[in-house]
């Protein structure tokens, strides 16, 4: 165990433990009761859906927006070296990242789903963000691989810190410092030159006795965490949720890969196994309050059918933007047409009552506050520069 065959396994290979190497082979095996002790390993591909970036997608990965802080190399952020020298970066990038500024996913209560139903045995996650956790999963059903926001101390005497005092200095990002020896506090998140908790080592194990494992959202990239679906037996179904296959996955006769959005891909599996309204209803409970007591709870949607929501929503607001433009010329025109009337007098409001503005000299565009090529620059401040 530790290591297995890149080689795909070939289609003529018939599954060993499935019914058949897809999505209803999955949920066939699930709802036929074999399926009690699941192990869930997932990276930040189940949370960038909420608005968290991955660390390594070029340019809208984690690392690449580092670069506005300034650090040697984007990665300085989270070693531990440069931690003591600076802490400010780091407290800069965990006001943007901190628990509860962004709503778990619908593949966390998924998640927190396996968990109700009693078929979790373990959610092991190299994610920092808490998600789960929001989402209803217990803390002794998570192994964080890689540490998490849920706890603080120093990283001198490694005295716990209080939970309240860590979120005012995260919300104003000044680093706080131990009561006990004064040394810097953070997160009890892994940095670069740190030890991996003792709660991953304990339980690297426990994939040799799940009898389905689900892999989401992850590169499996990072050891030892990448080694962990090599530990499941050779007979017992893995399953790939993901943009694209990655490590072993897909060499044995029982891996099913099922490629793409995550939560596109959680929804049809939960459909498939007769879950989705149960899926979706828990994952509407996961709104914030405000958006409850309004009733405004969101359709669970796929990433695909956000963004194109998104640009509904934003075709309506340049819509309505242009229409108040439009009408504050208007009234402009109005109010300097009065103006006109009430100081020129005679002829002059004579003409501008009965022949409008173009013939009282003052021209319908000189009156409009913005030019044509000026109209979607109060929308898209970015045009400005291109229109010019």
């Amino acid at each position: 165990m530790g290591q297995e065959s890149s080689t795909m396994v070939d289609e003529s290979v018939p599954p060993q433990t499935l019914k058949s190497r897809d999505l209803k082979g999955v949920a066939d095996y699930i709802k036929s009761g074999k399926a009690k002790k699941i192990v869930i390993m997932s990276g930040a591909g189940i949370s960038t859906s909420a608005g968290i970036p991955d660390f390594r997608s070029p340019e809208t990965g984690l690392y690449a927006n580092l670069a506005r802080l300034n650090l040697p190399h984007a990665e300085a952020v989270f070693d531990i070296s440069f931690f003591r020298q600076n802490p400010f970066p780091f407290y800069t990038l965990a006001n943007e990242l901190y628990p509860g500024k962004y709503r778990p996913t619908i593949t966390h209560s998924f998640i927190y789903l396996l968990h109700k139903k009693s078929f979790l045995l373990k959610h092991f996650t190299q994610n920092i963000d808490c998600l789960d956790r929001e989402a209803g999963v217990p803390d002794d059903m998570i192994i964080e691989a890689h540490g998490s926001f849920a706890k603080q101390g120093c990283i001198d005497c490694q005295a716990p810190y209080p939970d309240d005092l860590m979120h005012q200095a995260i919300e104003h990002k000044d680093p706080p410092h131990c009561q006990k020896c004064d040394g810097l506090v953070k997160p009890a998140i892994v940095f670069f030159g740190e030890a991996l908790p003792a709660a991953f080592h304990a339980n690297r194990d426990l994939p040799r006795q799940a009898d389905l494992c689900i892999v989401i959202g992850t590169s499996l990239t990072v050891q030892p965490f990448a080694s962990l679906p090599s530990f499941v037996p050779e007979e017992v179904p893995r399953v790939l949720i993901n943009l694209e296959q990655v490590g072993g996955l897909g060499s044995r006769p029982d891996d099913v890969l099922l490629l793409g959005d995550c939560d596109g891909q959680v929804k049809k599996l939960a459909e498939a196994c007769g879950w989705l309204e149960e899926l979706e209803e828990l994952w509407r409970k996961t709104a914030p309050r405000e958006v409850k007591e309004l009733g405004k709870e969101k359709k669970v949607q796929t990433k695909e059918e956000s963004m194109e929501e998104e640009i509904e929503k934003l075709t309506r607001e340049v819509g309505t933007s242009l229409n108040l433009a439009k009408e504050h010329d208007v009234a402009t025109r109005k109010e300097l047409e009065k103006e006109a009337g009430r100081h020129l007098g005679g002829e002059t409001e004579k003409a501008v009552s009965t022949d409008g503005p173009a013939q009282s000299g003052i021209s319908e565009k000189g009156l409009s506050m913005k030019s044509e090529d000026d109209d979607l620059e109060h929308v898209f401040p970015h045009l400005k520069s291109n229109l010019s």
